[in-house]
């Protein structure tokens, strides 16, 4: 099992006791099968990027959680140990740089899009808000009926409690920082 996996398993067998919530109503809250879910917390599965998000959306947490290991105070948090999480056959690869955790009501991510790599992303928790900063390359964001693009130095905030989009549009790899903010 990869790292990023055994994490998973671990945080969502803990969330789920902790929250003294069944298979049954877990897969109820998701919209992921039982069988789904039991095969993620033996450490079985290999679930996409959009399966932990219906399960962190189901939760009402950020993805990070579910993803990541609580960290120090202080730390440096180089590239190479940091597990992605890929998507759009691993065109599209997510580094949780700094994880969700309950002190802070953020987390971020370093994010690299391969040139016309899209992730279609489901709505986030209600009032969640995304700021990303994009470092190199072009990248295409739709939001509901909006559709914008941001170059290299651009930076773009909008609310991501709706469905929403990331294209790489150009011809070099999209390279780019984004912070989720929840509303508590």
């Amino acid at each position: 099992m990869d790292e990023i996996n055994k994490r998973l398993s671990l945080n969502l067998k803990k969330l789920r006791e902790q929250g003294r919530i069944s298979l049954d109503s877990l897969s109820r809250m998701t919209g992921v099968s039982k069988s789904m879910l039991g095969q993620i917390e033996r450490g079985e599965g290999n679930p996409t990027v959009a399966t932990v998000w219906k399960i962190s959306n189901g939760l009402k947490i950020p993805f990070t959680e579910l993803v990541s290991l609580q960290h120090s105070e202080r730390e440096v948090i180089k590239k190479g140990s940091v597990s992605p999480v890929y998507a759009d056959e691993a065109k599209y690869r997510a580094y949780p740089i700094f994880p969700y955790d309950q002190n802070r009501k953020f987390e971020i991510y370093y994010i690299e899009l391969d040139s016309g790599a899209t992730l279609n992303a489901e709505a986030h928790n209600n009032g969640a808000q995304e700021f990303i900063t994009v470092f190199s390359g072009s990248l295409k964001i739709c939001v509901s009926d909006d559709e914008f693009v941001a170059d290299t130095g651009d930076a773009v905030r909008f609310k991501a409690d709706v469905p929403h989009s990331y294209s790489s549009v150009g011809n070099e790899t999209c390279r780019l920082s984004m912070t989720i903010s929840y509303e508590k």
